[in-house]
């Protein structure tokens, strides 16, 4: 052997032990628990479910019921009274029918409206009153008002059809005390409609669906439900569906504005009871009897509605246009509250 090689260098035994397989177990363990623990703070530890489960989460949530589920209820009580109340006024229909029987049948779609209203107010732990109608407030000067801007603006419009040639108001077909009889006949069947109406779309309906979607998009999508209501009536046309979609989201505008849909049942009221007896014209395509004058539209239809009467002319819309401005004018704060 060389002896000038240099001496084998030999390492340094390592001083820490090498892990063991108990101590690796004991890691391992270790682990195990803290990742459990970590699952269990998420929720996700147990994956059990009933059988319940899918259709609870798809009408409710943390916070209870979904604003689209209470929705649906509210309708769902809609429709059985609605249901009922059809059923009764069929088993006592007489065979002559006379013209108050027509109220009843108004009547009927009031109350299906109205009273799952005071049911949901149950359910949500609130006052009827804060889904538009409060009662400190009914018939009160929004009230009045509204009616004033409803007489005033369909007079513009039949004014404007007569100077353009297109409308006449004919004689007189009513006389005597059929003349009040009749006008308040049909201010109390249109303030009924009004109620119907303007509550079914605008007040439980616009109250719960603005907490899930704000209060403009479910105010769109209610007009336009508004307006397919009224494909059922005799004569309609899609010129008068649109119309009856612009007043909508234009009565959607006069509740965030005022707070409550007292303005906007007044002028409902006004506007329907101008139509159908005042200026006796198709109203949604019916002329109603008992009407005050023997009036007449003649030329196109774009110009006088034809058979849905002024809600189908095209002028309409320059005049909806005309109430928005003058109403965002007269009532610039917003006043509607939801939640």
């Amino acid at each position: 052997m060389d002896s000038n090689l240099p001496p084998t260098s030999v390492s340094p035994p390592d001083p820490s032990p090498a892990a063991s397989p108990s101590s690796l177990d004991s890691s391992t363990r270790a682990d195990s628990v803290r990742a459990d623990s970590t699952l269990a703070d998420l929720g996700v530890k147990d994956r059990r479910e009933t059988a319940l489960s899918p259709f609870a989460e798809i009408f409710g949530g943390p916070d209870g019921l979904y604003p689209g589920a209470r929705w649906l209820i509210y309708l769902a009580m809609a429709f059985v009274l609605f249901g009922l109340f059809t059923s009764l006024l069929n088993s006592l229909r007489p065979q002559q029918v006379p013209v108050w029987w027509t109220m009843l049948g108004e009547i009927r779609w009031m109350l299906a409206a109205v009273l799952p209203g005071f049911a949901m107010a149950r359910i949500e732990g609130r006052r009827f009153g804060d889904f538009g109608l409060p009662a400190k407030s009914a018939f009160g000067r929004n009230f009045w008002v509204g009616a004033i801007w409803g007489i005033a603006s369909l007079t513009a419009l039949v004014l404007v059809l007569r100077a353009i040639g297109v409308f006449s108001f004919g004689s007189l077909d009513l006389h005597g005390a059929r003349i009040l009889k009749f006008a308040l006949y049909y201010a109390v069947f249109f303030l009924i409609t009004a109620f119907f109406e303007d509550f079914f779309m605008r007040g439980y309906s616009q109250w719960v669906l603005a907490q899930g979607m704000h209060f403009w998009p479910a105010a769109a999508m209610l007009s336009a439900l508004f307006g397919l209501m009224h494909l059922a009536n005799p004569g309609e046309a899609k010129i008068g569906i649109a119309a009856v979609v612009v007043i909508g989201f234009f009565f959607c505008l006069t509740l965030r504005r005022t707070g409550t849909l007292w303005w906007a049942v007044g002028f409902h009221m006004s506007w329907d009871w101008d139509e159908s007896f005042l200026y006796s014209v198709p109203d949604s395509g019916s002329i109603a009897p008992g009407h005050l004058l023997n009036s007449s539209l003649h030329g196109p239809d774009w110009l006088t509605g034809g058979s849905v009467g002024p809600e189908g002319s095209y002028l309409l819309f320059v005049l909806i246009a005309a109430l928005w401005f003058l109403f965002d004018r007269a009532y610039p704060e917003v006043k509607y509250q939801v939640g």
